[in-house]
């Protein structure tokens, strides 16, 4: 019955408060009481209890009440960072106080007059210590309070929060016998020594205690729910605004700013799910440590949601001594958080745990983004081994599983991004080469080859099979499959021909006029066949037996029509691309034992909308291979042959994003295919190393057919194999790698899809759903 009387208790709190139209006075204890000392509420029933209207109510009718509430319960948390929460009723007011607070924080934010509230200054609560004195009444208006050593009400809240979270016996193991027992000694605290995993910067494992993880992940749950202000603005379009929430939190202000970040990262990275291959994210977890490694991973992300493409080098904080962490950087970003990851360089503090365990979950990914574009050292150190291939394989696995579902568009283009990323470094190109033994099942052709195989397969599976909000990523797909191409030492038959069948499918007259920007796949294309064939020859004769065996493509394309009636007549054509190929003997038609086919959102899924990305010539900068192996730019420097020459690139990459995506349903638009445009880009295809290749080739193969009388493939490709070209193709034309450059399109984007994870992913309890956020619309599919 305790229970039961405990939360009837609460209920008539909460309806009292939402019934008096007199403000209560916060000196009111016995009715503030109400709210913390004598329930036993958890965060479901909290949320049960606490109905969101009422919330409105409140803030409409009795802001004051609402105030004081706020200020009431943040009071009692600083005294619970002070005390040291020795005492279980101490413990549980502080949670009942967290839970109502994460309850009730979003409605504040929702309104744009209520935002600056937690900014305003408490009288009394110095800056000197987070103590907040003499609390009562609503709130003051920031600047109205004389003292200038004032403290905001978030800053206090913020303080406590770090402070709570190193509270030995609440969220820490005790290093001592005997409690602590002054708030001096909790304030005089080392939190480096109560790190909660061993990982970066602290080789003591703690052991596991169920309590203090349960304890942490409330606190966590709102830190998140401060940090999620940025939920109730709109997307800016430079994206540099700041979250005062996560600057203030990751500043030299919070003295916990360094073993908190170890303490996040090295929970996340040292979480060992069990299985490889698991088909679905929420599944991934299944022990009672799941809810904190989830928590934990959507704080660090947030944390680390800052502008690299603004920012210089970090700077250096002097209490980073020992924590493996570079100690002579030039100044940079503010963000302690951010800031220490760039620093990682430890090798031994990253594998086996950390990449290890970034492979499914979409925070994760989020995460292994940040470590890379953030951290240099660390995408170094992934790609200087094979183990670059232990995320690869996943994160085309989720790419594959995906590709039908539009509630999972988001995770789509994160694993493409991250892919394009590593593709800008020779070794990744070069680790593909690796054979692909592992057999995750998925609904792919069966192959015996490499991880290249692998990537292009799944490619070719995304691009054909995919649902139509994919097509802005195609530019993407061949991006990076045009950057490892010079590297790809043999490609198997299955995917030789899922890259012709590709040409085929956007080599018809009618998708190449059907959209401004259509023709730049084939130019990828085409650089990919001149990058394996000048080199990477040797090794590849299945590449170059698919290429004869289509030369009826490249033909086409060299003789392409340009007059207006030819345009007009295919442009009448609406019907899809061919069939996928398909060829005698092979085996493109078995799929993988044990798959699934790909399957779209059940109807009714809830998804989030997500700003669009630049397109690819803002989100890559090209740079030439010198002889050396080192990088140089180009982007000052016109390229031949280059997608990016074409005059279409001149109308709003938008625009033509949309063109291309609505170009299946409708050839008619107010974009139109002339003889001019045709001519423009048809004179710059890089047609002439293949058209060499086959004006060489192609009589031999058909003379040894006639001499030998050979049916037989297998006789042709070991005729391939030991041919040459060797001064018979044109001179080779270097190398052309087009890396990510981090801008403020991709940063908005990331913004966006990360709160869009979290405010999903949060439904137990359900944090942020039916209020009114701003940052993206919440949809059903």
């Amino acid at each position: 019955m305790g229970s039961a009387d405990s939360k009837l208790n609460f209920r008539k709190a909460v309806i009292q408060l939402t019934t008096k139209t007199q403000p209560v006075e916060a000196t009111d204890d016995a009715f503030w009481d109400q709210f913390w000392a004598d329930t036993a509420t958890s965060v479901q029933d909290v949320f049960a209890l606490v109905p969101a209207a009422e919330i409105r109510a409140v803030r409409e009718e009795s802001p004051s009440n609402l105030a004081t509430l706020c200020y009431k319960a943040v009071e009692k948390l600083v005294q619970g960072a002070e005390s040291g929460c020795h005492s279980e009723k101490e413990r549980q007011i502080v949670l009942n106080c967290s839970r109502l607070l994460t309850r009730v924080l979003p409605y504040i934010f929702e309104d744009p007059d209520w935002r600056g509230f937690f900014w305003s200054t408490v009288p009394g609560a110095g800056r000197g210590g987070p103590q907040l004195r003499g609390l009562c009444g609503p709130c003051p208006k920031q600047g109205e309070d004389d003292d200038e050593n004032a403290r905001p009400l978030a800053e206090s809240l913020l303080l406590a929060i770090a402070d709570l979270l190193f509270c030995p016996d609440f969220t820490v193991q005790s290093h001592r016998r005997s409690t602590v027992d002054s708030a001096e000694d909790i304030h005089s605290l080392d939190s480096c020594e109560y790190i909660w995993e061993a990982g970066v910067g602290f080789a003591h494992s703690p052991q596991p205690n169920y309590i203090h993880d349960m304890n942490r992940m409330e606190l966590l749950k709102l830190l998140l729910t401060c940090f999620s202000e940025a939920m109730y603005l709109p997307p800016a379009p430079d994206s540099s605004s700041i979250n005062p929430w996560v600057q203030f939190f990751c500043s030299t202000e919070n003295r916990h700013a360094l073993p908190l970040f170890t303490s996040l990262l090295n929970t996340v990275c040292a979480y060992d799910p069990v299985g490889y291959g698991i088909p679905y994210n929420h599944l991934l977890f299944s022990d009672y440590r799941e809810p904190l490694v989830e928590e934990a991973a959507q704080v660090l992300i947030v944390t680390l949601d800052h502008d690299s493409a603004t920012s210089a080098s970090p700077t250096v904080d002097g209490t980073t001594t020992g924590t493996a962490m570079d100690d002579a950087d030039p100044p940079g970003p503010e963000n302690l958080f951010v800031n220490y990851l760039s620093r990682i360089h430890r090798e031994e503090t990253y594998l086996p745990n950390s990449t290890k365990k970034i492979q499914f979950h979409q925070e994760l990914l989020v995460l292994f983004w940040k470590l890379c574009d953030f951290n240099k050292k660390f995408l170094f150190f992934v790609l200087k081994s094979s183990d670059v291939l232990d995320i690869l394989v996943p994160i085309l696995y989720f790419l594959n599983d995906a590709r039908a579902d539009q509630s999972r568009v988001g995770l789509m283009h994160i694993g493409v991004f991250i892919l394009l990323l590593l593709s800008g470094e020779r070794n990744f190109g070069v680790r593909l080469n690796k054979p692909y033994s592992v057999r995750v099942p998925m609904d792919i052709p069966v192959f015996t080859g490499t991880h290249a195989d692998l990537l292009i397969v799944v490619f070719h599976k995304i691009i054909t099979s995919g649902h139509q909000r994919l097509q802005p990523l195609f530019d993407c797909l061949l991006t990076i499959v045009v950057n490892v191409s010079p590297y790809l030492k043999s490609l198997s038959m299955v995917a030789a021909n899922k890259l012709l069948h590709l040409l085929e499918a956007f080599s018809t007259t009618w998708f190449l006029f059907s959209a401004a920007q259509n023709h730049h796949l084939v130019f990828f294309l085409l650089e990919v066949f001149n990058n394996i064939i000048q080199y990477q020859f040797d090794g590849n004769s299945n590449l170059v037996y698919a290429i004869i065996r289509k030369r009826s493509v490249f033909h086409q394309l060299a003789n392409l029509p340009t007059d207006p009636p030819a345009i007009h007549k295919a442009l009448q054509r609406r019907r899809r691309p061919p069939e996928p190929l398909s060829r005698a003997g092979s085996q493109e038609g078995a799929s993988m034992e044990g798959s699934r086919p790909a399957v779209p959102a059940e109807p009714g899924t809830l998804k989030t909308s997500l700003v669009a990305t630049p397109g690819i010539d803002k989100l890559t900068e090209k740079s030439q291979v010198s002889e050396d192996g080192t990088l140089r730019s180009l982007e000052s420097a016109p390229q031949q042959s280059s997608v990016e020459d074409s005059p279409a690139t001149e109308e709003p990459s938008q625009a033509w994003r949309e063109q291309r995506r609505l170009s299946s349903a409708s050839a008619s638009g107010q974009w139109s295919p002339t003889s001019e445009w045709i001519l423009s880009w048809k004179s710059k295809l890089p047609l002439q190393t293949i058209m060499r290749l086959l004006q060489v080739l192609v009589p031999q193969v058909e003379k040894i057919c006639i001499d030998k009388g050979l049916t037989d493939e297998s006789e042709i490709l070991r005729f391939l194999q030991h041919g040459t070209l060797v001064g018979l193709l044109p001179v080779p034309h270097p190398i052309l790698i087009r890396k990510y450059q981090a801008n403020s399109g991709t940063a908005m984007w990331f913004r966006t899809y990360m709160w869009g994870v979290i405010y999903l992913r949060n439904v137990d309890p359900p944090v942020w759903y039916d209020t009114d956020v701003k940052l993206f619309e919440i949809q059903r599919v």
